[in-house]
């Protein structure tokens, strides 16, 4: 019995690091065109004010009329040979510099503290489809069996065009109790036209900072992974925490996107394609969703429910040895109060 408990907590922990910064998203191999976009972008004099205070209460009113909304703008429903392709998640968007922000901090949501960002982009996504203040939290299941491991919960807060998103995994019950496990993310930066643009992406595990973490220099279109070399920013970057949520933002999200991601290990282009649309069922109810896929070796998957500002409601990921790790949500939360 003691055997049986102590493998199932060692499970338990290889599958809350796989939503950790540990976990890397499947890299796509770039074309030499694509490459190209990575070399820095020219400043641009003019900068972009954050949007009103009033643009991020604007979300959904409701579910019935951002469903017709979303259903009016949302193309055709893509085709099932894409089911059959290595898909993935990633998109780019483009970003342009701006002053630094003079609003005040924002409360702390946990431990980290949120900070005032040095830098903007924009572009054209309805950046007001995310609620000003939110909390997502997921069950977290060792293959599709509902094998309960663990639990984590996401929070966010948009304040004057400043955004703070935190994720905080760790492991209960058993597993909990045998190999105690917790780590926290962090993702900070601004909210524009063009969506998030992260300035600095942290983690913690249990209470310690790790050297796993990206800084967003946009004034320079460079970014500092870990302790690597400087490498060039490309506009529409994203980080491991900020992605998820960066891609209900996006304008064109249903024909699928590239989008270079900053996980805090390595910095690389990652393809996001479209498997289709979805009723989910979770703790948290039943929602049409978008489906979408980034394929390789160790594929993930995410479903975003179109009722819920194409919040991310179900993540899966299978890792190279081909076993399944699900993150569900049992609850989620929204407000346009910040």
């Amino acid at each position: 019995m003691a055997l049986l408990i102590a493998v199932a907590a060692s499970l338990g922990v290889h599958a809350l690091l796989l939503f950790a910064p540990e976990f890397d998203l499947p890299p796509f191999p770039e074309p030499p065109p694509l490459r190209a976009e990575l070399k820095p972008a020219p400043a641009i004099e003019t900068p972009l004010e954050p949007p009103p205070k009033a643009a991020l209460t604007a979300a959904s009113k409701g579910p019935a009329k951002h469903r017709q909304a979303r259903a009016a703008a949302r193309p055709p429903k893509p085709a099932p040979v894409l089911q059959a392709h290595a898909s993935s998640l990633a998109v780019a968007a483009p970003a342009i510099d701006s002053p630094p922000s003079t609003a005040p901090a924002a409360a702390a949501i946990g431990p980290l503290a949120l900070a005032t960002p040095s830098a903007a982009a924009a572009g054209m996504p309805d950046a007001s489809r995310l609620p000003a203040r939110g909390t997502i939290r997921y069950r977290v299941d060792r293959g599709d069996q509902g094998f309960m491991i663990g639990q984590s919960t996401h929070d966010w807060v948009v304040v004057d065009g400043v955004y703070r998103i935190t994720a905080v995994t760790e492991t209960n019950g058993l597993v909990a109790l045998f190999k105690p496990f917790r780590i926290e993310l962090e993702s900070r930066g601004t909210v524009t036209a063009a969506g998030l643009v992260p300035e600095r992406f942290s983690s913690r595990r249990e209470d310690r900072a790790t050297g796993e973490q990206a800084e967003f220099d946009w004034q320079q279109m460079q970014v500092h992974v870990g302790q690597r070399p400087p490498q060039a920013l490309s506009t529409g970057a994203q980080d491991l925490l900020s992605f998820p949520y960066q891609l209900g933002l996006l304008p064109d999200l249903a024909s699928g996107t590239l989008m270079p991601v900053a996980t805090g290990k390595k910095y690389e282009q990652y393809r996001f394609e479209v498997v289709g649309d979805e009723d989910v069922e979770t703790p948290a109810g039943s929602f049409r969703s978008l489906h979408l896929r980034v394929g390789g070796v160790s594929p993930t998957e995410l479903w975003l429910a179109y009722d819920r500002s194409l919040l991310p409601v179900k993540i899966l990921h299978t890792d190279h040895k081909g076993a399944i790790f699900v993150e569900i949500a049992t609850s989620i939360e929204l407000s346009e109060e910040p």
